[in-house]
């Protein structure tokens, strides 16, 4: 019996063991058959990217017209471009009281998208004659060097005499910005000489994808607020209203159950 058991023991652990090759072998070529789909998702995902980039080309260039035609409107509003960053949450962050009153001398700002969209951008700015720099006009440029490596380059801003915001320290933060209880900022045109991170410059990004598309939603956030707080007043008004009336019924009431009272005792009588 035992010399029979032993076999069947050995056969059994031969035939575990084929399957556990057979089981390595087929997980072998399951992976190699992932990788060889996994190639081809790649290479439909590339070729989307450059459909989806010939599309933003596209359409980049439709859109051209209009930004120019919105930039000729935004020209006749007094303080657009100052009031927009203002209002934007993260750009008020990054403005000190002295960058504010500069940016009041700001009149246009471009963002223009270069032919291939991948390899970056340029944002330019307007100003009018004020009293801190001499240059008409501000840029910063970002796009990718023969390394593929991001890069960044700008203006140099020519400060007139004691006017130059970036070497003042402890600038005095605006109102907005107290509001989100922030340190006190650098200031904002410091911005036009870090080129320490171009790949993820955060205020660039913002004004190109958040600010440039629809400006108009941040200048006009004061009237939305307003329009909120008189709505806000209005309900409590009516709630007002109701408590009121709710009141009055509640005496009419008290008065008819008084007269029953009476008829009753004179009934009584």
């Amino acid at each position: 019996m035992s010399g029979s058991s032993a076999k069947v023991s050995k056969k059994e652990n031969s035939n575990h063991d084929a399957g556990d090759e057979t089981s390595e072998k087929e997980q072998q070529e399951a992976i190699e058959h992932i990788d060889e789909v996994q190639n081809e998702i790649d290479r439909l995902n590339e070729q989307a990217s450059e459909e989806i980039l010939k599309v933003e080309q596209k359409y980049n260039k439709l859109r051209q017209p209009f930004f120019q035609k919105r930039s000729e409107l935004i020209a006749k509003i007094p303080n657009f471009w100052v009031t927009t960053f203002v209002n934007h949450p993260q750009v008020s962050a990054l403005l000190g009281e002295e960058d504010e009153e500069a940016l009041h001398y700001l009149s246009k700002v471009e963002v223009t998208e270069f032919e291939d969209i991948k390899s970056g951008y340029r944002i330019d700015f307007s100003f009018d004659e004020n009293p801190y720099f001499e240059n008409k006009a501000l840029s910063k440029e970002f796009n990718v060097n023969e390394s593929g490596d991001p890069v960044s380059k700008s203006t140099e801003i020519k400060w007139k005499t004691g006017k130059d915001l970036t070497k003042r320290t402890g600038q005095t933060q605006n109102k907005a910005g107290k509001k989100r209880q922030h340190e006190e900022p650098e200031s904002f045109f410091t911005w036009f000489t870090d080129h320490s991170d171009s790949g993820a410059d955060e205020l660039g990004e913002v004004i190109k994808d958040d600010i440039w598309p629809n400006p108009l939603q941040y200048y006009l956030v004061p009237d939305m607020e307003d329009e909120e707080a008189e709505d806000d007043d209005e309900e409590e008004e009516e709630e007002g209203l109701e408590d009121i009336d709710e009141g009055e019924e509640e005496e009419g009431e008290d008065e008819d159950g008084e007269g029953e009272d009476g008829e009753d005792d004179g009934d009584d009588d």
